[in-house]
């Protein structure tokens, strides 16, 4: 039992001893461009499915960590998105209003996100005052909200 929690505290020590000194590049240069590339061609190919004649006008690092800017022109109209290095998100203030968009389901992400935070849990409204039509018991229930004043 000795031996397990000396081996035991030995590893702990050296994981820990280790800690932060790891690096993607060596001494820590943080220069993600030397494995993550993107061309316009490429931003071209997954951006075509959603924007229809999307013009690439440049394509560059943004200056967040871990996502590419890519200026796009759409029948006259500029914009910037920004595109994620894994290649399937986007977002953009003037094309998504600022939403994060799943690429290949076109889901806005944001907008669900924003949905599951506001959900009303219907079972906390007091229904004792409330006026019944149909079956109390129904699978589906429609709650309508009035203010007589």
């Amino acid at each position: 039992m000795r031996k397990i929690t000396l081996l035991f505290i030995l590893g702990a020590f050296l994981v820990l001893s280790g800690h932060g000194i790891a690096f993607a590049f060596p001494q820590g240069d943080k220069d993600c461009s030397k494995c993550h590339t993107l061309t316009k061609e490429q931003a071209k190919s997954i951006l075509d499915n959603l924007f229809p004649n999307v013009k690439i006008i440049h394509v560059q690092s943004s200056p967040v960590t871990g996502l590419w800017e890519i200026g796009i022109d759409v029948s006259g109209s500029k914009a910037i998105i920004y595109l994620d290095y894994a290649k399937n998100h986007i977002v953009s203030p003037q094309a998504t209003g600022g939403n994060i968009v799943d690429i290949k389901t076109k889901t806005n992400l944001t907008q669900e996100s924003f949905q599951n935070i506001n959900k009303v849990d219907i079972t906390q409204i007091p229904l004792k005052d409330a006026l019944f039509m149909g079956d109390e018991k129904a699978k589906y229930k429609v709650i309508v909200f009035d203010d007589p004043d």
